[in-house]
């Protein structure tokens, strides 16, 4: 005889409300893009800092609903509900969009040179829209579009423009090579330890943002430069995992 009863994952109220406030969580990153862009539309040294903050607490908010969903079941509880569509579209703002139009109104690229902010979001574009983007073996292929970072560090560090423009232009590129980058929220080694790592470096990054004065400390800056390694790091450890599966192989 065949069971005909209901899943209760998909039916129990509990569940359901549960399912539903890990998506409500999820859309709150909206809530900090819309503020983090009224906070760069006015780019006083308070709205510079409210849209640090803003920025930070959606990148918090990225990190942990996917542990979140995983635990409610959402695609079980409600499968007709896409939270990684909903994940994509926050994302795509409060990683892509509203960096790159923090960099533009910060002057960080001069106005005649604007048009190079076109390339990472073309290129964030392409990322977001690749099916295999994240990986199997818990990773990112290719630059995981994390230009909120990037635009941090160079309004903060103010490099020269051509440093700039390469920058963008390395970054974007990258978008397309397939290296395999760390996602620290999923399972396995240099996941867990890229994990470990973001949590005193976010607490370090808030801390300057709290703190950042006009014009700098010099123990501000010392700081910020500490907080740049980790951020190096990163990028390196495609290559370095690249490096040592290459001189692993055997012939």
């Amino acid at each position: 005889m065949s069971d005909n009863r209901p899943d209760r994952h998909r039916t129990h109220p509990t569940r359901v409300v549960l399912a539903w406030s890990v998506h409500l969580y999820t859309a709150l990153g909206l809530v900090c893009a819309a503020a983090m862009a009224a906070s760069i539309l006015k780019y006083t040294p308070e709205g510079r800092r409210e849209a640090y903050a803003w920025m930070l607490l959606a990148t918090l908010i990225d990190a942990t609903d996917g542990w979140l969903a995983r635990r409610a079941q959402v695609r079980l509880v409600l499968p007709q509900f896409d939270g990684r569509r909903l994940d994509d579209i926050t994302d795509f703002l409060t990683y892509t969009v509203l960096p790159l139009f923090l960099i533009w109104q910060a002057r960080i690229v001069a106005p005649h040179l604007a048009h190079w902010l076109l390339l990472p979001l073309l290129a964030s574009a392409y990322g977001f829209a690749q099916t295999d983007i994240k990986t199997n073996d818990g990773s990112f292929l290719g630059f995981p579009s994390l230009w909120n970072v990037v635009a941090l560090y160079l309004d903060l560090l103010r490099p020269p423009t051509p440093v700039v423009i390469l920058i963008l232009v390395v970054l974007s590129v990258l978008t397309f090579v397939p290296l395999h980058y760390p996602y620290p929220s999923q399972p396995g080694r240099l996941n867990r330890i890229a994990r470990l790592i973001s949590i005193p470096w976010a607490a370090l990054l808030a801390w300057i943002i709290w703190t950042l004065p006009e014009p700098p400390a010099p123990y501000h800056s010392a700081l910020l430069f500490i907080s740049v390694l980790p951020s190096l790091a990163y990028l390196a450890v495609p290559w370095i995992t690249l490096f040592r599966s290459h001189a692993h192989t055997p012939g």
